[in-house]
């Protein structure tokens, strides 16, 4: 059971450093715009994207958007 623990840790730690780098690569790309050299991803975009994507699934993407920000918001 402690393996289980440890391993539920570690994805969660995984999770917020992934959800910490999203952040900083979408205010990099606001303050250096797209072509920033350092960041070559669209990282906006690519959020804008998903967002539409999901938005044009009705109500199958609401309650995904609702269970990612579940599982994002727990502590």
């Amino acid at each position: 059971m402690e393996y289980l623990q440890k391993a539920t840790d570690w994805a969660k730690q995984l999770v917020q450093l992934s959800v910490s780098v999203l952040a900083l690569a979408v205010v990099l790309q606001v303050l250096f715009g797209a072509s920033a050299a350092f960041f070559p991803v669209d990282v906006v975009g690519n959020v804008v994207s998903i967002t539409k994507t999901l938005g044009s699934e009705g109500l199958v993407g609401l309650v995904a958007a609702w269970v990612l920000l579940t599982i994002l918001s727990r502590k």
